[in-house]
């Protein structure tokens, strides 16, 4: 069998350190002119041949484009596929080879909710749909929510109050709070920082505002733990600037989170 069990477990362990969704290809049967031996693997991400072989040429190519409409359907986890080397592939030699598909699908590995449709949230979340993550940008206002681009990696929510969207949240997302004032922002922050879960918690304003909500969460005995300013140090306070430092300070911070502390 050409094929390195050992190599083929530490190529899947990094795509998923790197939370990227996979395909693995495995020839489970074959008759006549197949040239790989049973139980030979190859990797498919993001379109290509990350690892592996199940013996090159059109077979090849075919399980490479199967494996990137199972990628891409959110519905199939896995599939069991004869292919008829003559017949399907317009192959001279005979045989046929049977290939069992799985995918490692790594389905919101990071999620952001970003609370607040502001020019600010409108630069971020623009920046942040050409991401591997999920978003969630939640507003009292619909006309600041209809600005948004419309992508799937993109949820547009509308409530009539901010706080009443929390307990939707999964308990490993990465907030972001950008809303229109403090009256709107105390309040996501405080009921934020006490479920205690969320790896990330950032709020838009100055050292002042900071000092605001010091003073206010310990008044109630509630840990300050959060970013605020938000964003890395550096840049101009043009919005697309400040998307831009606070894109930095998030990817900073997934990088360093264990995806597996609370499971």
């Amino acid at each position: 069998m050409n094929f390195l069990f050992d190599e083929f477990l530490s190529a899947s362990q990094r795509l998923m350190e790197s939370r990227k969704s996979f395909v693995i290809v495995t020839l489970v049967d074959k008759k006549n002119s197949v040239p790989q031996d049973i139980g030979s693997k190859m990797i498919v991400c993001e379109g290509v041949i990350y690892f592996g072989t199940i013996g090159g040429g059109a077979l090849e190519k075919s399980c490479i484009e199967e494996a990137i409409n199972i990628l891409n359907d959110d519905s199939t986890k896995s599939l069991l596929k004869q292919i008829n080397l003559n017949r399907d592939l317009g192959m001279t030699c005979g045989g046929s080879a049977t290939v069992f598909f799985e995918k490692i699908a790594i389905n919101n590995s990071w999620k952001i909710a970003v609370f607040g449709a502001g020019h600010v949230s409108q630069a971020l979340c623009r920046i942040l749909v050409n991401l591997d993550c999920n978003i969630t940008c939640i507003d009292t206002r619909k006309e600041w929510l209809d600005k948004l681009p419309n992508t799937n990696k993109l949820n547009k929510i509308f409530v009539e109050n901010y706080t009443d969207y929390i307990k939707e949240l999964s308990y490993d997302s990465f907030i972001v709070i950008t809303t229109s004032g403090h009256k709107f922002d105390y309040p996501i922050l405080k009921e934020v920082l006490q479920i205690g879960t969320f790896p990330y918690i950032g709020v838009i304003g100055s050292k002042i505002k900071r000092a605001r909500f010091d003073f206010d969460l310990k008044k109630e005995n509630i840990k300050e733990n959060f970013f605020c300013p938000i964003g890395e140090n550096f840049g101009t306070n043009n919005p697309n600037e400040i998307a831009i430092s606070i894109t930095a300070q998030l990817l900073k911070c997934r990088d360093t989170y264990d995806y597996n502390i609370y499971r």
